[in-house]
């Protein structure tokens, strides 16, 4: 039987497929945290994209990214979109040009 997958999951099984860098955003970067490498919104590709509510509170938002950068690194960011999350990746991730998302 088919279920829906937590973002554990996910993160685990596109870490077997050799998405193993981990990003984090700052001052319009998103930043390898294991090179320090820093790359633009337009440096960024989106491979796939999941969205998940929160199970107590509806407006408790979070997508997964499956990112790939123009120098080859791939990797996860798990970004919240909840009334007091940080906006800084939300903000980020609205900057990547629209032709740098692949269809899911």
């Amino acid at each position: 039987m088919e279920y829906a997958k937590s973002e554990k999951e996910y993160i685990k099984e596109y870490q077997q497929k050799g998405y193993t860098h981990n990003f984090r955003a700052q001052d319009n970067v998103l930043i390898d945290l294991e090179t320090k490498t820093n790359y633009a919104p337009e440096s960024i590709f989106i491979k796939k994209e999941f969205r998940f509510e929160g199970m107590s509170n509806p407006s408790d938002m979070s997508i997964l990214y499956i990112i790939e950068t123009n120098d080859g690194a791939k990797g996860t960011v798990l970004a919240n979109y909840s009334p007091s999350s940080d906006t800084v990746m939300a903000e980020f991730f609205k900057d990547i040009p629209k032709s740098n998302f692949e269809h899911n």
